[in-house]
């Protein structure tokens, strides 16, 4: 183990890690003066495999039980330990086997619309239970807004719906498109409040179904529909534009292509709002556990990246938000639900998915935290007189939503799926 012993002494700043070997055999490397996590090594390979590809093989042997978290530790304190060391923002980090080669690979790699919906379904179409055991009741798998740290998941996803629908300056009869809806929750939440028309578009089929008969039980079937389309598929015109959670699956080959697509798509005085995972300073490439196992064919944009191709075909950006924490809450009340419904994942699916699966939300948490990620609520406009010219609209608006009385849109809970899907496939 003296290799990985070495790439440990010179990654981590502070703090300390047990090696255990399969012959029982410990040692300790890094500094100290920090926390302390002991991890055990089941065979021979597992220290050559990691140093040799850190960045990919370290989730795998802990997906495939070769590595475990010994001494009442957790996979997210081995990931807190390495990444919260030495947060992004103080320049220091030292690259675990990125370069200029990868970054080449994430810019000209294509997601043509039938991979875009296979690499959908790779991740929606595993099961909707499955989300319902950790999501809140409304199943928003994106970041939600925080007013207040302490907040319920619940409370925190309501007040995000209220704070993006603030800023589309919706009017009563408009006409929505909500590029990747998901499960349908923002979608009926906009004609809940605002009076709007919705056209909810998605590449997923478990989660069609579930949105689709949310609008029947709502009784809002006429104003909320939901069609299985990809976007650059639309031939029409609408006056909002709302995409949540869905910019990080259109790949960076593509941003002219969805931006150009975007402003076809929107009214002459239409207002678009853009909510994505984005990397502070200089996108990088693809986290390749995320990429292979979670998220095929993902991609994370720097603002500079989303800004340059918007500017190619005059979509004003009219309001930029950076949130930096928010999602790192999202996916600490995340994790702490499906560790509570281990029991339930595993009897769904096995061990080895629940362990991939904890570990993709415990990288998430500390890629936040300490790490280059974020996110971003960009609003755009074609018309820059579209948007009244002070941001007071939005806080007043936002204020009047959250506090608006209203019956909620039927809760998704417990959605009826088709049944366990096969998983765990490579993209």
């Amino acid at each position: 183990m003296s290799l990985i012993g070495k790439f440990i002494d010179r990654i981590l700043p502070v703090g300390s890690i047990t090696l255990v070997g399969p012959d029982g055999k410990r040692e300790t490397h890094g500094p100290g003066g920090g926390s302390h996590v002991t991890v055990k090594f089941h065979d021979r390979r597992v220290a050559l495999d990691i140093f040799r590809n850190p960045r990919l093989r370290l989730g795998e042997a802990y997906m495939d039980g070769r590595l475990t978290i010994e001494d009442g530790g957790t996979i997210l304190d081995l990931l807190e330990l390495i990444t919260g060391a030495e947060p992004w923002e103080r320049g220091h980090r030292k690259d675990l086997a990125k370069g200029k080669a990868g970054k080449l690979v994430s810019l000209f790699r294509r997601n043509p619309v039938a991979k875009s919906r296979k690499n959908v379904a790779h991740h929606y179409d595993i099961g909707n239970e499955l989300y319902a055991l950790f999501l809140d009741d409304d199943l928003q798998y994106s970041c939600a807004y925080f007013t207040d740290p302490k907040n319920s998941l619940e409370q925190a996803q309501a007040d995000k719906k209220a704070h993006i629908a603030a800023k589309l300056d919706l009017k009563p009869g408009q006409r929505v498109l909500d590029i990747g809806c998901g499960w349908g929750g923002m979608a009926l939440y906009l004609h809940k409040v605002a009076g709007v028309d919705v056209l909810g578009i998605t590449l997923s089929e478990e989660q069609l179904k579930v949105a689709r008969r949310r609008a029947r039980d709502a009784g809002v079937s006429d104003h909320v529909k939901f069609e299985l389309i990809d976007y650059r598929l639309l031939n029409d015109r609408f006056d909002r534009i709302v995409s949540v959670g869905m910019f990080e699956h259109v790949g960076a080959a593509h941003y002219d292509e969805f931006y150009a697509k975007c402003r076809e798509l929107l009214t002459d005085d239409g207002v678009m709002l853009l909510h994505t995972i984005g990397k502070l300073g200089g996108a990088g490439t693809p986290d390749p556990f995320t990429d292979k196992w979670v998220f095929p064919g993902y991609h994370l944009p720097s603002l500079s990246q989303m800004c340059g191709s918007s500017e190619k075909v005059k979509m004003i950006v009219s309001d930029v938000e950076t949130l930096r924490l928010h999602y790192a809450y999202t996916l600490r009340h995340w994790l702490e639900r499906a560790i509570k419904a281990r029991a339930k994942i595993v009897k769904m699916y096995d061990e080895r998915f629940f362990r991939m699966w904890e570990f993709y939300l415990a990288g998430g948490i500390v890629m936040f935290e300490s790490g280059a990620a974020c996110n971003f609520q960009v609003q755009y406009v074609r018309d820059r007189r579209a948007t009244p010219i002070t941001r007071d609209y939005m806080l007043e608006t936002e204020r009047k939503y959250r506090a608006l009385d209203a019956k909620p849109a039927p809760a998704a809970k417990k959605p009826r799926s088709a049944g366990r899907k096969k998983t765990l496939e490579t993209a």
